[in-house]
């Protein structure tokens, strides 16, 4: 019988990127207070990441400055993958 993929338990939580928190790939580009849903998790705790994808409220207000560094490294902007650490649940 093949093995069920473990999850995280985080999958569908509604979430807020933490104050603090720069972008993964542009250092200099903050993401803290961004929202969205986690779509998918790996690892485990203390290292473990999830995959977000942002919200509507969150899209619209992105920075043309990091939507221009996405498209020229052809990096899909919709999504991020952060660590857990990074996030908090919101309601």
């Amino acid at each position: 019988m093949a093995k069920k993929k473990a999850t995280g338990g985080l999958e569908g939580t509604r979430i807020r990127v933490k104050p603090g928190v720069n972008s993964p790939e542009f250092a200099e580009i903050s993401v803290a207070g961004w929202t969205g849903t986690v779509v998918e998790t790996s690892g485990k705790p203390p290292a473990q990441m999830v995959i977000v994808e942002w919200d509507a409220v969150t899209l619209a207000a992105m920075p043309p400055e990091y939507l221009a560094k996405c498209e020229s490294q052809q990096l899909y902007h919709l999504m991020a993958s952060l660590s857990a650490n990074d996030i908090e649940p919101v309601a």
